[in-house]
């Protein structure tokens, strides 16, 4: 039978959209469910800020009348006009084994973007550097992360014989956190905070909502995060709600805010208890227990990993050693946690002065994640 594509709108059809991967994944140990109740508000255009300027939409596979994959079809112009390009984005791909499926699938997106006047399409992106991106093309044995993708190795296999290639690559690691940070280290980042006169700021709850913390932490992001591939610049009510939504999740010992001799923020670190097992427990449902099981993991630490969310250095300072100050200074915390190890975020493998942070420890890279595109 033909595959069938139909395009979501109605929030129920976006509850199918969020679920699905859910489903195609039941039980498999290395996948990391999402809450598809908190998902949907991602899709929805009545409440997705990037929707201000970003044009999109989502489609739902169906063969023999069954739900068999999704993607989603999207053009931010900021990204555009920044890169000076005409590029569309497919993301959130997920399908299943099955040619005529992601076939279909892939046309609709191609054509949705044709007809939107660009020529070239890549993904899996998101709107934003904030959205799940990347495809996973090495560590489809490792348990992922609940910011991440995952899927099946032959995803690449189908993309590949569409004439979809490689555009670029992240790499993830898995760090062995030290009982203690070697002396030398912690010396050489003394000495970078006193070359450069830093200092770093513990803030409160209250002071990061009252002293408006959240908006330089989002302008800094904006501002370092610029130069790395497909940036999207965020605007201001995207910040706005990101600090509404992130900001009161995060356990304040586990961030580092570095400011220089005028008090300017100048670098930050984010790392966040790691919540992959705690979501497998939940089943991507708050209810009835996965509130419980996620709770374990964010306030009680029931874990033995946290996920190194973000690291952002001021451009001024990039040059400085200023990454292995955040290091210095978040590592000690999480030791006393009791963590054993931590996750990267996905980072560019061009991307050589993160690569370098871990040269210290022991690590391994375990996960690559793929952008592939082609032109129109």
């Amino acid at each position: 039978m033909a595959v069938e594509i139909v395009k979501a709108t109605t929030r129920k059809q976006l509850r199918l959209f969020a679920e699905f991967p859910n489903k195609l994944y039941k039980g498999n140990p290395y996948y990391v469910p999402t809450i598809a109740s908190a998902d949907v508000d991602i899709f929805d255009k009545k409440v997705n800020a990037a929707f201000d300027f970003c044009d999109a939409d989502f489609f739902l596979a169906y063969k023999e009348g069954k739900l068999v994959g999704r993607i989603a079809a999207i053009i931010n112009p900021r990204a555009n006009e920044a890169w000076d390009k005409k590029d569309a984005r497919f993301g959130w791909i997920d399908f299943i084994d099955d040619k005529e499926v992601s076939d279909a699938l892939l046309d609709t997106a191609m054509d949705w973007a044709r007809e939107r006047g660009m020529d070239h399409i890549e993904g899996p992106l998101g709107f934003t550097d904030f959205d799940a991106e990347g495809m996973l093309v090495e560590g489809f044995d490792e348990l992922g992360t609940s910011i991440t993708f995952y899927n099946h190795p032959y995803y690449m296999e189908h993309l590949e014989a569409r004439g979809f290639v490689k555009n670029t690559d992240w790499v993830e690691r898995r760090i062995t956190i030290p009982e203690v940070l070697p002396e030398r280290y912690m010396r050489f980042a003394e000495l970078i905070r006193e070359k450069n006169k830093l200092h770093r700021v513990q803030y409160t709850r209250r002071q990061i909502f009252k002293q408006k913390i959240g908006q330089k932490f989002f302008d800094l992001v904006n501002h370092t995060y610029n130069v790395l591939y497909g940036y999207s610049p965020l605007s201001q009510r995207q910040m706005d709600q990101y600090v509404k939504q992130y900001m009161s999740l995060l356990d304040l010992n586990l961030v580092t805010f570095i400011n220089n001799e005028q008090d300017e923020m100048v670098a930050f670190g984010v790392m966040l208890p790691s919540m992959s097992v705690a979501m497998q427990k939940s089943d991507g449902k708050f209810f009835p227990f996965g509130w419980w099981h996620m709770l374990r993991a964010l306030v009680f630490k029931k874990t033995d990993t946290v996920d190194m969310l973000l690291i952002a250095v001021r451009d001024d300072y990039k040059a400085k050693g200023v990454p292995a100050l955040i290091i210095a200074d978040l590592f000690p915390r999480v030791q006393k946690y009791g963590f054993k190890y931590a996750e990267t975020n996905p980072e560019l493998e061009t991307n050589n002065a993160v690569q370098n942070l871990w040269t210290n420890f022991e690590h391994r890279q375990h996960r690559r994640r793929r952008i592939y595109g082609r032109g129109l």
